[in-house]
């Protein structure tokens, strides 16, 4: 720490410009060794001991290949700090867990979604797409991108599959907001006394959303994903309702949120950098899988996951010993030099492209990376081809080390 001037656990570093967050990791990836950060300080839980920044691509790849030597389980995995065991209730779905629990759990949520559940949200992706563009025109310019645009997609989704009823959309969305954006005074207030409170109502409220709604499909099952995952019996094995809750919770924000947030940062991208746009529009369908790919990376809408050593273990030459933390910075490996070719130029083009925007390889890759690709891909292709022109203003940033997220951004076209 001595030789550096900036600090990751600071909260306020991660509200500052873009351009220093950038030469912050720029100087991290120059070093031979990882830098050890003290934690940051949360209500909720004690001081821990600190952690390692992992912030190049080869660090992030061996130690997601290594699940059993970098537990998710020990204390979580969306955190710094130790998560309270008050806040594993309603946080702590399969991304905060190992084997075996983890692989039961996916195994159970993988079996419920059928070809046909997936075929039908792909089909509803199209129809949800087409309809907020048709909002979107009616409104005219000046309109908030992300409200009306990035994230009505993918809530709209996620709360169709699980059968959440439109009248509860909107409640969805505020408290995803606040579990995600805990220490932006936009979503909590800001008052650092309060958050914990605040983050385990939210949780508390969805996941009583979600109970309510399976009880009744229990009884009255339907074709929505709640339905098959309150029946579902694979091998013997079912959800229990706190199970469910935690999964619901998962998916609303990691399948909601960050999208919405690609969504977002593609516009700005877009808007940045108009001789790529205009590559893009020679080609819409052709050039979409690649353009996607860099979205997310350059995006990069997670920004970290911890993991905690389960015993010594050399990795690229540095030693970890039992019990340390790790941080995993996806943000940073997608723009590491040795493996991107000018990592900070947006180029829908690029290929290879092996960012790890939807996490490392191994047992917690994203289970919904197929879906947000889709939901990327139409959601572009019915504005590039209905809105060509549309421009993004200054992007307000969600203030987070967790999210990339953008919470406004004034559209005009």
């Amino acid at each position: 720490m001595s030789a550096l001037d900036f600090d990751l656990s600071d909260r306020d570093f991660w509200a500052g410009p873009m351009s220093e967050r950038e030469e912050a990791f720029d100087r991290l990836r120059a070093r031979e060794t990882p830098a050890f950060f003290e934690e940051p300080e949360a209500a909720y839980a004690p001081k821990g001991p600190g952690y390692f920044a992992l912030v190049k691509h080869a660090d992030i790849l061996e130690a997601s290949r290594n699940p059993d030597v970098f537990s998710s389980g020990a204390g979580g995995a969306t955190n710094i700090p130790d998560m309270p065991a008050e806040f594993a209730e309603y946080f702590g779905s399969m991304i905060n867990m190992d084997d075996p629990r983890h692989a039961r759990l996916r195994r159970i949520v993988s079996r419920a979604f059928t070809p046909k559940m997936i075929k039908q949200f792909e089909s509803d992706v199209e129809v949800a797409a087409a309809a907020i563009v048709d909002d979107l025109l009616a409104k005219g310019p000046g309109c908030d991108f992300v409200t009306e645009v990035a994230a009505r997609l993918p809530l709209k989704i996620i709360c169709d599959m699980m059968g959440i009823p439109e009248r509860d959309y909107r409640f969805v969305f505020d408290r995803s907001n606040v579990i995600l954006g805990g220490f932006d005074p936009e979503y909590t207030g800001g008052e650092l006394d309060k958050i914990a409170e605040k983050l385990l109502t939210a949780g508390m409220e969805l996941q009583q959303l979600v109970q309510d709604l399976a009880a009744h499909r229990a009884e009255h099952p339907t074709d929505d994903l709640i339905s098959s995952l309150v029946n579902a019996n694979i091998d013997g094995e079912r959800l229990t309702m706190q199970e469910l809750g935690s999964f619901f919770i998962l998916l609303v924000v990691a399948g909601n949120e960050t999208t919405r947030n690609a969504i977002s940062h593609g516009l700005h991208m877009l808007t940045e950098n108009p001789g790529q746009r205009a590559l893009w529009l020679e080609d819409i369908d052709g050039r979409a899988p690649a353009a996607v790919e860099e979205i997310v990376r350059l995006a990069s809408p997670v920004n970290f996951m911890r993991r905690k050593a389960t015993r010594d273990f050399e990795m690229n030459g540095h030693l970890y010993r039992e019990g340390q933390k790790v941080v995993l910075f996806y943000w940073a490996a997608n723009r590491d030099e040795s493996v991107f070719d000018d990592p900070k130029r947006f180029d829908i083009t690029r290929h290879p492209n092996p960012h790890v925007g939807f996490g490392g390889p191994g047992p917690h890759f994203c289970l919904g990376a197929h879906l947000a690709r889709r939901e990327i891909t139409v959601m572009f292709r019915e504005l590039l081809r209905r809105v060509p022109q549309i421009q993004g203003g200054t992007p307000d940033r969600l203030h987070s080390s967790f999210i990339n997220g953008i919470k406004h951004l004034e559209c005009t076209f």
